[in-house]
């Protein structure tokens, strides 16, 4: 393997965590978003040749996931997989912590957002991309990158502004030594919201 090969696996290899984020992100599934990243890589590693050395490597890779989700998505249009979620809420346990159920609200909210408005969110948001490198990815202007962020982070205030806070003001009721337990909560679970939403 040359040099360059070897620099270019070290280089997929350390991608690996940011494809897999976005990959979830778009797939809202652990396993789909595995065999996304996965086939993300093969198919990098297969069209290496066609990588330009200086560019960057991250909104290349993410280009690829995004066009091979994409592709997935058209094709799995008419599947049908409990949409709704009754089936899965009916398999589902009852969190033990208030902090692990105010992050299943956010998640639940971030998927109720477009894909659009979710992806540019995710790619700004949690991979830390610049606007110029999103619209790159998404292959639009910078400014519909911007309004899809604006209306992604304002419809997730109103999502979980909401039906969080009501849901929490109804926990906290009657239940003494609940609102230490729940502020403490917030805050740790709050960090990893107000990274999105700012």
């Amino acid at each position: 393997m040359s040099n360059a090969a070897n620099v270019m696996k070290d280089d997929l290899i350390a991608a690996i965590p940011a494809l897999r984020a976005f990959a979830l992100s778009l797939s809202g599934k652990p396993d789909r978003a595995d065999d996304l990243v996965q086939e993300t890589l093969v198919k990098a590693w297969a069209n290496m040749g066609s990588f330009l050395p200086g560019t960057n490597l991250r909104a290349w890779l993410f280009t690829i996931q995004r066009n091979i989700f994409y592709s997935q998505y058209r094709k799995r249009r008419r599947e049908v997989e409990d949409a709704d979620g009754q089936r899965a809420a009916m398999l589902s346990t009852a969190a033990a912590q208030p902090g692990h159920m105010d992050f299943q609200d956010f998640r639940k909210a971030l998927a109720r957002l477009p894909v659009d408005q979710r992806e540019a969110l995710m790619l700004i948001g949690a991979s830390g991309l610049s606007y110029e490198e999103a619209a790159e990815i998404c292959d639009c202007a910078i400014g519909t990158i911007k309004s899809r962020v604006n209306r992604a982070r304002t419809r997730l205030a109103e999502l979980l502004g909401d039906d969080a806070s009501a849901e929490l003001h109804q926990k906290r009721r009657g239940v003494p030594g609940l609102d230490s337990t729940l502020s403490a909560a917030q805050e740790d679970e709050g960090a990893g919201r107000r990274g999105l939403l700012m």
